[in-house]
């Protein structure tokens, strides 16, 4: 049987072509591609628009503050801004010259210190230990607080000692009876050996019966004294007036005669000394100052040199400096009326060695350090020519951020004490005066 044959132009059926169309994958919308085009220019649009919204600002903003900046407070001229335009203006444009704050040197008066740092010691100071050894009965002080002379502290159990002293005096009783009889019998035996009744070697044993005697009476007294004294030691009393310190043993413990940390410590506070040290090289202005033979007057400081404490006078120094350190101990002495200050504190001591009047003064901040070996200099502002000059000088004393200078700079003369570390001889400078809001060492001397 014969195949029927198929004509080359007979489609398939629709059903069968859609469904081989459907197995593959179509082309995209040209819908989606136009949407992610158009946000794409959009995003690159607003960058555009916010980089030169910011370029033309900041322009703005240089050009305000070079106005601002100008001695004239105006614009520049169209020369100018020719100029600037090819780099000429702007190294001598107002924009570069530089603001500084200025302060006048005048005559006042100045005082020349010694500094030190010292260690508050008190002049005296007492571990409180037991004489003797019992069970710790009663603590009668508050920790910390101020005692005087003779207050009872401590309280230990002084019963075995008053045991032992009742013991003692019953002994010293019955040898001074013992005593009595010895002495009445010697009287005999001695009318006796006068009448050539007894012999002589009975006589000398009774006169040594009655020297034992003595012997013993005394001992029993030494004994009776001794109980006293342990009794009286079993209550301790502050030896002098000053403050208590925190305890050391708890009533109820058992404490002995040999115990090295003490019961309690106390510390005397009014008078009070101060014990500092001074380099070898301050020794003789110091003790030039002592041979003058006026009280030298001691200023106690906290740490930070900002809070006077106390006020007082040198005491004593020691009679060699130290080869070690190469420092000569001194000790002041002050009253310490507000208790201000304490044991072990450590403190700075100031000694006024020489007070100068008419100084020349400027402020610390002035001064300026060449470099090592190369000295001190300021920068001098002149007033008509608004330039400024380095000038060298020569300081001495510094009190109360003020500096005296000895040569280099006259009454009246004007100093950069802000703004100088751009400054250079000739440069012109826009000055402004030291106000009260400054810092203090940047405020002039009569201000």
């Amino acid at each position: 049987m014969s195949r029927p044959t198929e004509s080359p132009n007979t489609l398939p059926p629709v059903q069968n072509r859609e469904e081989k169309r459907g197995d593959q994958p179509g082309p995209a919308k040209k819908s989606d591609w136009f949407l992610w085009i158009s946000i794409l220019g959009l995003i690159a649009l607003g960058a555009v628009g916010y980089f030169g919204y910011v370029r033309l600002y900041a322009k703005a903003a240089v050009s305000s503050s070079a106005a601002a900046e100008s001695p004239s407070g105006g614009s520049s001229s169209a020369g100018d801004s020719s100029s600037s335009g090819r780099g000429g203006g702007r190294r001598g444009g107002a924009a570069n010259i530089i603001r500084v704050v200025i302060a006048t040197a005048a005559q006042g008066k100045i005082s020349k210190y010694l500094t030190a740092l010292g260690n508050v010691t008190p002049i005296k100071s007492a571990t409180m230990k037991p004489q003797v050894s019992g069970q710790l009965m009663k603590v009668l002080f508050n920790e910390g607080t101020m005692v005087r002379q003779g207050d009872l502290l401590v309280q230990i159990d002084s019963r075995p000692y008053e045991v032992q002293l009742a013991q003692n005096q019953a002994q010293l009783e019955r040898d001074q009876a013992q005593f009595d009889n010895d002495k009445v019998n010697l009287q005999r035996y001695e009318t006796l050996w006068a009448q050539n009744a007894i012999q002589e070697q009975q006589l000398a044993t009774q006169r040594a019966l009655v020297k034992q005697d003595e012997a013993t009476i005394a001992l029993d007294q030494s004994q009776i004294t001794a109980d006293k004294l342990n009794i009286t030691y079993c209550n301790i009393a502050a030896p002098f007036a000053g403050r208590v310190g925190l305890r050391l043993v708890d009533p109820g413990n058992y404490v002995q005669s040999g115990n090295t940390s003490g019961l309690v410590i106390v510390n005397q506070l009014q008078p009070i000394t101060v014990v500092f040290t001074i380099t070898e090289d301050d020794a003789p202005s110091m003790l030039a100052l002592i041979k003058k033979g006026a009280p030298v007057k001691v200023e106690a400081y906290d740490r930070e040199m900002k809070n006077k404490l106390a006020d007082g006078t040198l005491l004593a120094t020691d009679n060699q400096i130290d080869l070690s350190t190469g420092l000569l101990s001194l000790k002041a002495l002050f009253q310490n009326p507000n208790k201000s200050l304490f044991p072990n504190q450590f403190v700075n001591i100031r000694v006024n060695l020489a007070t100068k009047e008419n100084a020349i003064l400027v402020p610390a901040s002035a001064i300026q350090l060449s470099g090592p070996g190369q000295g001190n200099y300021v920068w001098i502002y002149d007033e008509d020519q608004r330039t400024v000059s380095r000038q060298d000088v020569t300081v001495g004393a510094t009190e109360n951020y003020q500096t005296e200078v000895l040569t280099g700079v006259n009454d009246g003369d004007v100093v950069v004490i802000n703004g100088v570390d751009k400054l250079q001889n000739g440069m012109k400078v826009i000055a402004q005066e030291a106000g009260g809001g400054k810092p203090p060492e940047q405020r002039s001397p009569l201000n």
